[in-house]
């Protein structure tokens, strides 16, 4: 009886942490990729109203829109409710969370949205970027050679060179 309510306890000081986390979270901005298939069967006025409503509820929830792009009529990897292709739309959307629930809870009752995937994008860009930097960063360091060019150059420059030299 002890165990079972040490466990308990350890349950909701756990579920406590994670409450007092998820409002941090939600105060923050973040960047969301979201891709959606709608169904095939759909004229493309009104995946293009679909995707207006869709940017409307984002920006209504307090998040924008930094990106809408129809990627056009694709052949899905596998069968999704018999049908073998689909229109794709991407959405980039910059908020804090709150709006990219609403826009999960909308799709899922949509009948002509068959998928949808939300990827969040932020931290990855931020890799990359300092992996860049850093990568700048060392070919700034390198010793210039060649008439400003770094280490390297092209293979037909030094072919020009081997010729010249012989």
């Amino acid at each position: 009886m002890i165990g079972d309510e040490k466990n308990r306890v350890r349950y909701h000081l756990s579920l406590r942490w994670l409450d007092i986390h998820k409002e941090d979270d939600l105060e923050t901005q973040r960047q969301y990729e979201v891709v959606f298939i709608v169904d095939p069967s759909a004229e493309d006025d009104e995946v293009t109203r679909l995707t207006e409503n869709l940017k409307q509820i984002a920006t209504d929830q307090g998040g924008s829109v930094t990106k809408a792009e129809s990627m056009g009529r694709r052949p899905l990897a596998y069968e999704i409710l018999h049908k073998t292709e689909g229109s794709f739309v991407l959405l980039e959307i910059e908020g804090s969370g709150r709006e990219i629930a609403e826009l999960e809870r909308r799709m899922r009752v949509n009948d002509r949205i068959i998928r949808y995937l939300t990827v969040r994008v932020d931290e990855d860009r931020r890799r990359a970027e300092k992996f860049k930097s850093r990568r700048d960063r060392k070919v700034g360091k390198r010793p210039m050679a060649r008439g400003g060019q770094g280490r390297g150059g092209s293979a037909a420059e030094f072919a020009v060179e081997e010729n010249y030299e012989s």
